[in-house]
């Protein structure tokens, strides 16, 4: 059996642009991902940019998996479809592209969502990685590798929206360092992410601005969200318990405040 290496990047935050290389894989890809909606019935039409850097000719293949966001965040990539995929709705405009050095397609793609599709998120990947695999050197063996870039695609289709309940507080271990979290639960039929601005103080009187995490909570999803502090000459300093933290906590169209102490 042959062992293949994938060097993949997937698109949870709000990024401009990436560029991901692998052997002969060096390709800048925007935007990182789309959070757009739709009407049952209609057809959404979307444009991924995709430029070569690479010295010589690039050869991509394109599709479309299904993934699955693990408790950590990691991702997992299907290409059968799991049970719900929306995928049957995505048309891409093709799957191979050759590209000459400093070549960029403006490659289309589109969802033709049902006239009967009930209110929910459609979601999805486009994935882009090389047609071909290079290889490495393991000791004796050469083992293939692959890169590729995967886009996620969120289409909230009629009034989906999230539903949201905060627990808490609580702390958690991020980096190594103890934080203060809330648990959010989303119980909505579509993902959202957390923002807002707090301020608080640790046990030592120092003042500190918190940060929610921004990562999506999807639907029938339970997670935490760290609030992570920073001071103006400090963006990563350890706090001393009890913290003690006021301010707004947002998501979609919606906000509450949040006034707690973290033991």
């Amino acid at each position: 059996m042959r062992a293949l290496i994938y060097i993949w990047m997937i698109f949870l935050g709000a990024l401009a642009s990436i560029d991901a290389r692998g052997e002969d894989f060096a390709a800048v890809v925007s935007p990182p991902r789309f959070e757009v909606a739709s009407k049952p019935g209609a057809t959404l039409r979307q444009v991924i940019e995709v430029t070569n850097r690479s010295p010589t000719p690039a050869h991509y293949r394109f599709h479309t998996a299904d993934f699955l966001l693990g408790p950590d965040y990691g991702l997992t990539f299907h290409d059968e479809l799991l049970p719900g995929s929306c995928r049957p709705w995505v048309a891409i405009e093709r799957s191979l592209v050759t590209l000459p050095p400093g070549g960029t397609i403006r490659y289309r793609f589109e969802v033709q969502v049902p006239a009967d599709a009930p209110a929910g998120e459609c979601r999805f990947a486009v994935m882009i990685e090389a047609a071909e695999p290079s290889s490495t050197q393991a000791g004796a063996v050469q083992i293939p590798i692959v890169g590729r870039i995967g886009v996620i695609v969120y289409v909230a289709v009629g009034d989906a929206a999230p539903r949201i309940e905060i627990f808490g507080p609580e702390t958690v271990t991020h980096n190594s360092q103890r934080v203060p979290a809330v648990r959010v639960h989303n119980s909505g039929t579509a993902h959202t992410r957390m923002s807002g601005f707090l301020s608080g103080k640790d046990a030592g009187g120092r003042s500190y601005d918190f940060t929610p995490s921004d990562l999506p909570i999807l639907p029938g999803e339970d997670r935490s969200v760290i609030l992570t502090p920073s001071t103006p000459d400090n963006p990563t300093p350890t706090l001393t318990f009890p913290v003690s933290m006021k301010g707004t906590l947002e998501w979609a169209d919606q906000k509450t405040d949040l006034n707690e102490i973290f033991k």
